[in-house]
């Protein structure tokens, strides 16, 4: 009986190890897609081969480092020539959902003016917590990895958008060591393309 016991014993122990040993891994992986996000990115390479592409610059800074919920980002999309005047503010909060599954919870400002410009100047931030935000319900990003990237999607039908007569809006990213190619696009209720890029993402090179 006490042999019996002791296999058990040991079974567990060699389990909680293996567990282990892969919450590691899913840590490992959350991290690198953390840190390809952060940073500065241009759309200038695209926009000069193809003029149907617009000269974006993305920015995206990790927010609320003391938090232990997974990673959260400020993110920040404006046009070359008026990089003060934003036409996308987001927040992204990243977590791992399951064991190869991260994802990405997106967010709207209550106050977006007074947060123009806080990727470069955090102190605008300053007594902000995720209080201050809106859940874009329906626009969760799903991603997994491969070799080389992270790659996902929105799903379906469900993250509502009315810009240019829209219905719903679609995301799909892929992000690499050195950039991040992300196509957004927005539909009306009989799936007709109403915005967004029609050849494909934006290509955004890391600065």
């Amino acid at each position: 009986m006490y042999m019996k016991h002791l296999a058990v014993v040991i079974a567990l122990i060699a389990m909680s190890v293996g567990l282990g040993a892969q919450e590691t891994k899913k840590d490992e992986d959350l991290e690198v897609l953390a840190r390809w996000m952060e940073g500065s990115f241009s759309s200038e390479a695209q926009s000069k081969a193809d003029t149907t592409y617009f000269d974006v610059r993305l920015h995206m800074k990790r927010i609320w480092q003391d938090r232990t919920d997974g990673y959260w980002f400020l993110v920040e999309q404006a046009l070359v020539a008026a990089q003060d005047k934003p036409y996308r503010q987001r927040v992204y909060h990243i977590h791992r959902v399951e064991e190869n599954m991260i994802e990405s919870i997106v967010f709207t400002w209550k106050n977006p003016n007074d947060v123009i410009g806080a990727w470069a100047d955090t102190t605008k931030l300053d007594g902000l917590s995720p209080d201050d935000l809106a859940k874009r319900r329906g626009c969760e990003v799903y991603m997994q990895m491969d070799d080389i990237m992270f790659f996902g999607s929105t799903h379906g039908t469900a993250c509502s958008s009315d810009l240019k007569g829209a219905s719903y809006a679609s995301s799909e990213v892929k992000i690499f060591r050195d950039r991040i190619i992300s196509w957004d696009r927005g539909f009306s209720a009989d799936g007709v393309q109403v915005w967004g890029a029609e050849k494909g993402g934006y290509v955004f090179i890391k600065q």
